[in-house]
């Protein structure tokens, strides 16, 4: 028997409410949310975030990555092609006190994983989350950054405390600077 079952069971719980039925693609809060993948980090919980709600990306520290960019850029060109001349949502980088990704900052851990997995030692001592207050500020500079995130997108940094339950605001949101191309924005 799966291991899912009894989550499978959940589903057709769900699926019998029909709660999914006649969702837009269209969020319903103009916010997109990036967070850690830590089962104690669920935004429908600590944020009350329902379905249909917001776009949420869950991945190891909550981190801006490569892939991370690549996808605000694919819903930012999506939310500018459905609501031309926006602005469009805001994307809330939370990281959380806590995080498992601390271990990366162990050298002996971080040499182990590398070796056992193949990934690059650099990119994990990266990764770790050990002050989320200066890991968020970070990737929210990351995202600014980005040429790939258009200016109609803000971007704003938070940090979830595992022991209060409450979320603070680190970094306000800003919007990137349209780049020297930006005059060819989709119309």
């Amino acid at each position: 028997m799966s291991k899912l079952q009894p989550l499978l069971e959940r589903n057709r719980t769900f699926a019998a409410t029909g709660a999914h039925a006649g969702l837009a693609i269209m969020p319903r809060q103009p916010v997109f949310l990036v967070t850690c993948l830590d089962p104690r980090v669920d935004p429908a919980a600590f944020l009350g975030v329902e379905l249909g709600d917001a776009p949420v990306i869950r991945n190891a520290g909550g981190r801006v990555t490569e892939a991370v960019i690549d996808d605000i850029a694919f819903i930012g060109y999506l939310a500018r092609t459905m609501m031309p001349g926006g602005p469009l949502f805001e994307v809330a980088v939370i990281h959380h006190t806590g995080c498992g990704t601390g271990f990366l900052a162990d050298a002996g851990f971080r040499s182990a994983l590398a070796a056992h997995t193949g990934l690059d030692e650099a990119s994990l001592a990266a990764q770790a989350v050990i002050d989320p207050a200066d890991t968020v500020r970070a990737d929210v500079r990351r995202l600014l950054a980005s040429p790939k995130v258009p200016p109609q997108i803000s971007v704003s940094g938070h940090v979830y405390d595992l022991q209060t339950g409450l979320v603070t605001i680190i970094t306000a949101p800003a919007s990137p600077r349209p780049s020297q191309g930006e005059h060819h924005a989709h119309r």
